[in-house]
């Protein structure tokens, strides 16, 4: 099981990232699967045993900067793809604006991949090849309602990509953007709105792999919904505003 590929990811105990270390898990991968919680991902190692690859627990906090070191420093293998998943979701009005919210979907969603990217950059220069993906969404295109710090959050992990790739893309590193729609977890399970277009954990992990495997800098799913948002990330203001005022029955 040495020559197996190696896939790095984070975020895995639940969600998209659960699914995508069983994905990858059952094409043959070592995936290295980090989250916070040790007992969640003894268990996803445990589904993983009658799985063409394996996967290895790896715990650790991606907002604690030394821990993520430690941690990348412990795979001793090189690793041919890091999908950087981490993050959270917490719904904010402008009524009641709290900075101290915004500063810990900041530390979490953007500086935590930050602490990933500080550590694994230098790994994969040193192995000359390897495949960087940060998780971002959809709702990093443009504001949308009660959204501010997530949409902040995912709107900078887009542009981080995109500058990454232009900083790296002749040093053998493949930087990719992973912009979902909405994805059944339990982080969309408390969303109390119509959430168009909601898919499966399963297939969104497909359409991830399947998306890194392609030549395209930014893999983005659902289709339908996805290219409604391509759409409108190009509106002028004076369209786009209305338009989501409508569909959303925010204000007038």
């Amino acid at each position: 099981m040495n020559n197996m590929p190696t896939v790095w990811i984070t975020g895995a105990s639940q969600g998209i990232g659960e699914a995508l270390s069983l994905e990858y898990a059952s094409q043959g991968y070592h995936v290295y699967a980090s989250a916070r919680s040790t007992g969640s991902l003894h268990a996803l190692a445990q589904h993983a045993t009658q799985l063409k690859g394996e996967i290895t627990p790896l715990p650790l906090d991606i907002t604690d900067s030394s821990a993520v070191n430690i941690a990348l420093h412990s795979i001793d293998t090189p690793i041919d793809i890091a999908i950087l998943n981490a993050g959270t979701h917490r719904p904010q009005s402008a009524v009641g604006f709290q900075c101290e919210d915004l500063r810990q979907l900041m530390e979490l969603n953007l500086l935590g991949t930050g602490n990933c990217l500080e550590h694994l950059i230098p790994i994969m220069l040193q192995q000359t090849k390897g495949q960087i993906a940060i998780v971002a969404s959809l709702a990093g295109y443009r504001g949308l309602p009660d959204a501010s710090g997530y949409g902040a959050t995912k709107a900078a992990l887009i542009n981080l990509a995109e500058s990454l790739k232009l900083d790296l893309e002749n040093q053998g590193i493949d930087i990719r953007i992973i912009n979902p729609g909405f994805v059944k977890t339990p982080l969309t399970d408390k969303n109390t709105f119509p959430m168009p277009d909601l898919m499966n954990a399963d297939s969104a992990a497909k359409s991830i792999r399947k998306g890194l495997q392609g030549k395209q800098f930014e893999v983005r799913f659902p289709w339908r919904f996805a290219t409604v948002m391509g759409f409108l990330r190009w509106l002028p203001a004076s369209l786009y505003f209305p338009w989501v005022r409508i569909m959303t029955g925010k204000g007038k």
